[in-house]
């Protein structure tokens, strides 16, 4: 046979194989969504979502800065209209089969599947239960929002509350202002109790045991993960938090003219004792009340090179009737529409809290708006608030307060070592803090019929070695004073994530130390007027956005995934 026969012989069996092969792409195409087709998906999803997310935003602003019933009605339908978007059967099929088909090469389209999937996965209940979860959520927000306790006949905020917990010495006021701050537990436990069952329900339909994992996977995450940090974390801090405490409660005790086995809940200047009492030598207040915190942090922002003015010139920063009595940042618009929140005093306290939140804003603010709508948010809540931390713990930085004119250069070595106590022991607390936090959370949405209080109080002496008050009823203690703390109803199962954040932080501190301001150590920087620091943060971490899965990010960022290990580093060993 000739070369040229072979050829055509060839050519003629292997033709029809070929129109086989052909067909079946054919087929193959028709039945497996592409690239084209998941952009069109997504831009009629972005063209349904984002102006109701828009309009909800600024709802919520104006309910959580006026209270008005109103406004938490209008936004109840505006979330449960976004919900219902995100819950239609036949969409989620799709984004299934997108992911499962294989065809989304392009990093871009492929994130936002992946966000788009979580997103609708939680919402696949039907509308009856949607409705009642949502009408639940916003009620008792909405009570949160308005509520403020009293302490005998008068009314009082959360802000007199930290600061008579904080100067305040009769141990009977004390224990009236601490009471005071759990009233609210009390009046929205029914109405949050019947939300926790239905997050339950709805999360059991969605193929998850209870919300509380539905949570945590919903956030690209893992219990099992998380469980490990956690275990980690309390057996790291055992010690040295068995011996800060000692020391604190041997002070609290001598300004309170009693023995330190005779402390309680009330005796510490937080009403969850999740902060660290300023009643060592010094005491931080007193270099910050002739300040002004608000001035002060928008100086320091600019320093680094992330202006705040356009963020504070839209933002709620004063106490008064009717508004949130705590303090958030909101992006408003995924477009630079941040604002932030607060209830300013010139305390410590209200230092961190603006540096804390201003974070999260800056991180928002400077998203590259190039970037598709749907990754123009954090790589995770946990890398905000990392970012929030960072900023945060300037407050009780001796040299961040000398290079910021709060404190005189002359006091600058006696504060240092105090300063320094302080934030350590902050730190060591706030593990033992979170380590409630969590395993509570976790037991409640296990368990939401057990006796929660017993539960409550259980945790908080294993791990923060508070004693439980004598005496389990309302007028006494509160069957439900846990529930005053906000996070529980406003953003459940999230506490973890500060936590994260806490250890991103140290992590982000030791890189910028050592790889961008070429620094051999951490002492003395405050890295006021570091113009480094603010082009670092803006070009790794907040311009990328949701772009990278979060450790994706955390790799780039600082060339490791999430360790414990410089935080255990700063404050632990």
């Amino acid at each position: 046979m000739t070369e040229d026969r072979r050829r055509m012989t060839e050519g003629y069996f292997l033709c029809p194989l070929f129109f086989v092969f052909c067909s079946l792409v054919i087929a193959q195409s028709r039945t497996t969504p592409n690239q084209n087709e998941l952009k069109e998906f997504i831009q009629a999803h972005v063209e349904n979502v984002e102006p109701l997310s828009t309009k909800a935003n600024l709802v919520y602003w104006e309910a959580a800065t006026t209270g008005k019933s109103e406004k938490f009605k209008e936004l109840e339908q505006l979330q449960l209209r976004i919900r219902r978007i995100c819950s239609d059967p036949n969409d989620f099929n799709r984004l299934k089969v997108f992911k499962a088909g294989g065809q989304i090469k392009d990093p871009r389209l492929a994130r936002q599947l992946d966000k788009l999937y979580l997103a609708y996965l939680q919402n696949q209940i039907e509308p009856e239960l949607m409705t009642r979860i949502v009408e639940l959520e916003t009620k008792v927000q909405e009570t949160y929002n308005n509520y403020r306790p009293a302490i005998g006949d008068k009314k009082v905020t959360m802000s007199d509350i930290y600061t008579i917990l904080t100067t305040e010495k009769d141990c009977q006021k004390r224990e009236m202002t601490w009471k005071a701050s759990k009233q609210v537990g009390n009046v929205i436990i029914d109405e949050f109790l019947q939300l926790v069952k239905l997050r339950n329900e709805a999360a059991r339909k969605v193929g998850f045991e209870n919300y509380h994992t539905l949570s945590v996977t919903a956030g690209e995450q893992s219990v099992e993960e998380l469980d490990k940090i956690f275990a980690e974390l309390c057996e790291l801090t055992n010690e040295p938090f068995r011996r800060l405490k000692k020391e604190l409660d041997e002070v609290l005790a001598e300004s309170y003219g009693i023995k330190p086995e005779d402390l309680m809940p009330w005796h510490y200047h937080d009403p969850f004792f999740q902060r660290t009492p300023l009643v060592y030598e010094l005491n931080l207040d007193s270099y910050y009340q002739n300040q002004d915190v608000k001035k002060l942090a928008q100086k320091f922002y600019a320093s680094v090179g992330l202006p705040i003015d356009d963020i504070l010139a839209r933002s709620d920063l004063y106490d008064r009737e009717g508004k949130y009595p705590h303090a958030f940042s909101h992006d408003v618009d995924r477009s630079g529409d941040v604002r932030v929140l607060a209830n300013l005093q010139n305390t410590e306290r209200w230092m961190e809290t603006i540096l804390h939140e201003l974070g999260h804003a800056i991180y928002s603010k400077y998203h590259d708006r190039s970037e598709p709508w749907l990754l123009r948010e954090p790589a995770h809540s946990f890398t905000t608030e990392a970012i929030a931390m960072f900023f945060g713990r300037s407050s009780m930085n001796a040299a961040w307060m000398q290079e910021m004119s709060v404190l005189p250069a002359e006091e600058r070595s006696k504060v240092e070592k105090i300063s320094a106590r302080y934030l350590q022991f902050q730190q060591v607390l706030f593990v033992r803090w979170a380590l409630v936090m969590y395993n509570f959370e976790k037991a409640l949405y296990a368990k939401p019929d057990q006796d929660l209080n017993a539960l409550w109080w259980d945790l908080v002496e294993k791990y923060q070695f508070v004693k439980r008050p004598p005496g389990q009823v309302p007028d006494q203690v509160g069957d439900a004073g846990w529930a005053s703390k906000l996070h529980f109803t406003t953003a459940p199962c999230y506490y973890h994530n500060y936590m994260l954040g806490e250890l991103l932080a140290s992590q982000l501190h030791y890189y910028i130390v050592h790889k961008v301001l070429m620094l051999q150590s951490d002492e003395n920087v405050s890295y006021v007027g570091q113009k480094k620091v603010g082009d670092y943060l803006r070009q790794k971490v907040f311009e990328p956005g949701a772009l990278y899965h979060w450790n994706d990010m955390i790799k780039r960022a600082t060339g490791e995934p999430l360790t414990a290990k410089y935080f255990v580093n700063q404050f632990i060993k």
